[in-house]
Formats: structure tokens, sequence, C-alpha cells
């Protein structure tokens, strides 16, 4: 009895001690835990306008426009180079480049169809993740059989001959950048899979256009180009390998891009104070920093998981995506205290709704941001913004 009484006393003594200790380590796991943003809420109406608007288009694809300087077929994706005009001395000659200045004649239809297609199918995904209407998903499968599997309509898996220079190149491997419209798509089919929506036939269908599309990007000349280019290009190269070999489930790719991450962007893209120097050294420096900033924290987003934090992946030196956003984000609340020079083009457009904001925040436990995203514009109107914002519906990777 002695011993039971020395027990109970010792008990009670141990939780008198213990309970402050225990209610400040709740207090603090509360502290530590997610921010709360419900995007599905803020979104929700934005979404349901824009798909219920795009739930009786009719899908067009790169079949619908072809162009003679074009060196490839029907099926084969064809974009010009963005900063490259005709020669004043040589009018009839090679093209020259005047690095941030868009030439508005070069063609673009095959761009603008991929565009148009990545946000058609990306709203009425979303929404049919946010009401399980089968309307949407079935509007959604109508783009996506066009443009991947229908023989008549579908586009080739490679982009041999994007971003050509008439006079110059048939193609180049910076045009792979075209593509980062479909990473939101490959989102898409991965939603619409995990749903329970697509049909085995389909499903496989898809994927293995994009099965076809990763093994060019890692294996083709223009692949490797674009993956050891050094600045954002290599950024979203990384990018669309996670992305479509998450979708298809190769974990070699995956564990390569990890590692391509870990070992390349950030220690050779990133300063010690957070900056891209290569894009500073740009023409347009803010906008490029805005871009790979967002392209660099989807790779963070594709490729982590429990076993793999790239959130907080630290370089020796201390580089990480954290440093990457805290440098930024002072510029993005109030661009008038931009120190460096400003954009040649369309300062005025940057910045948008960033999707580095809105996942840093997330994953940083970090409100500022996720107050900023809130404010900024989901929906920019001009065609630069359009074509360097490529995730515009964050519904689709969150929980």
């Amino acid at each position: 009895m002695k011993m039971s009484g020395k027990i109970f006393l010792w008990s009670v003594l141990i939780i008198f001690v213990l309970c402050p200790q225990i209610k400040k380590a709740d207090a603090q796991v509360k502290t530590n835990s997610q921010v709360n943003v419900n995007v599905a809420k803020i979104d929700r109406q934005r979404i349901l306008k824009a798909a219920n608007i795009y739930l009786n288009y009719k899908p067009v694809t790169i079949t619908a426009f072809s162009s003679k300087r074009s060196a490839g077929g029907l099926h084969d994706y064809f974009s010009e180079g963005d900063y490259w005009w005709p020669d004043p001395k040589n009018p009839d000659g090679p093209y020259i480049r005047k690095d941030g200045l868009s030439n508005p004649q070069n063609f673009e239809k095959h761009r603008l169809a991929l565009r148009n297609m990545s946000v058609q199918v990306a709203a009425l995904t979303a929404a049919y993740k946010i009401t399980h209407e089968k309307k949407y998903a079935d509007a959604a499968l109508r783009h996506l059989l066009a443009w991947f599997v229908n023989e008549k309509t579908m586009m080739n898996p490679n982009l041999e001959h994007a971003q050509a220079i008439k006079g110059v190149v048939t193609g180049r491997g910076i045009g792979i950048i075209d593509t980062i419209h479909l990473v939101e798509v490959a989102q898409s089919v991965y939603v619409l899979e995990k749903m329970g929506y697509l049909n085995p036939k389909d499903a496989n269908a898809i994927k293995d256009w994009f099965t076809k599309y990763l093994y060019w990007l890692t294996t083709s000349k223009f692949g490797k180009d674009e993956m050891n280019n050094g600045n954002n290009h290599s950024t979203c190269w990384a990018m669309q390998v996670a992305e479509f070999a998450k979708l298809v489930n190769d974990t070699t790719e995956i564990n390569s891009c990890r590692n391509f991450y870990k070992n390349v962007l950030l220690p050779t893209q990133m300063d010690s104070n957070g900056s891209f120097p290569k894009e500073l050294a740009r023409t347009k420096p803010y906008g490029y920093s805005i871009f790979n900033m967002d392209m660099m924290t989807m790779v963070c987003e594709i490729l982590s998981d429990k076993n793999n934090d790239l959130w907080n992946y630290s370089t020796k030196d201390g580089r990480n995506i954290g440093s990457g956003i805290k440098f930024l984000y002072p510029y993005l609340a109030d661009k008038s205290k931009w120190p460096y020079q400003k954009d040649v083009m369309y300062f005025d457009v940057w910045p948008v709704r960033q999707v580095s904001l809105l996942f840093c925040g997330i994953h940083f436990n970090e409100n500022k941001y996720i107050t900023l995203w809130k404010k900024l514009n989901p929906d920019p109107k001009v065609e630069e913004a359009i074509r360097n914002f490529p995730i515009r519906q964050p519904v689709l990777w969150v929980n």
C-alpha cells in the first residue's frame, strides 16, 4: 500500500509539472500548422464561370492550322522564336535577334491552340473536381482525345519544329518551353483518373502519348539541349519531365529530376540571396525572375512527398526555395521597390496571381504570401502574361 501511495503521488506530481509543457507543445503544433487557405472555396465562382463557357467549345488542335515556313507535317507542332525579326539590311534573308522584343508577325497559331486547350481542360477538370458533375469531365475528355489519341487530329509527341528561326534553323531545343502549358493538362488527366472518371482504355491511350513525349524530352538532342540550357528553360524542362513522369509513374525519371533540382537547378541558378542572376541579366529581369520562381516552385510541388521534401532542402551553402520567395516577395508586394532594370516590355503586367506565393505560403506557413496571392489577378488577358503563366488552376494541385 505504501508503494502504491508513492506511485500515486509521483503520478500527480508528474502530471502537475508536465501539463504546462504539454499545453505549450500543443500550442506549438498549432503555430506550425499549415496556413488556412481553402483554394476550392476561393476559386469556386471563378472556375465555374469559365467552365460553363467552355462546356460547348469544340476541340481545336494544331491540325487546324499550318505554316509554309514549317519543315514538319500536319501533325507536327510548329512555332517561331519570339525575339527574332527580319533583318532591315536583308529583308528576305535570315532573321536577327532582338532580345526581349517579341515579333508579332511570327507564326503563333499552334501556340495559341495549345494554350487555349490547356486553359479549357484545366478549368473543366477543376469544375469537375469541385462539383463532381460529369458534364465537365466529359467536355475535358473531348479535348484530351482530340489532342492525344484521335489519329486525324492528334499532335505528334515531339517538338522537333518549335521555335524555329527563318533562314537559320527549323527547330530548337528551347522550343520545349512551349509545352509548359501541357503540365496542367497532365495534372488534369491525373485528377480525372484518380477521381475514377477515366476508363482504362482512354487513360492508357492518353498516358501513352505522354510516355512517348517524356521519352523524347529525356533522350533527344533538343531535350538534352533544353535540360542543359542553364536558366529558366532548364527549370521548365525539369517541371515538365517531373509532371509527365508522375502521370505515367516513371519513378526513374522522377528520381532523376529530384537529383537535377538538388545538384543543378538550385546551385547553378540561385544566388546566396535567393535571386536568379541569369534572369536578372536578361532584358526582362522582373518578369523572368517571377517566372523562374513559379516554375521552380512547381518542381518542388510535383516532386515532394513524405519521403522527399524539396521544400526544406538546402544546398550546403544554404540555397533553397524559401530563400527565393523571400528575395522576391517585397517586389511582388510593391514593384516600385524593384532595384534592378525594368523590363524592356510588359513590366506593367506583372505580378499576376503567382503560384509561388500560394505554395510557399502553404508550405512555409506564411500568411503574407497567401494574402498577396489572393489580391492578384488570377486571369490575365495580356498575351505575354498568359504565355508565362501556365499554372492557372491551383485547385488541381491541392487536396
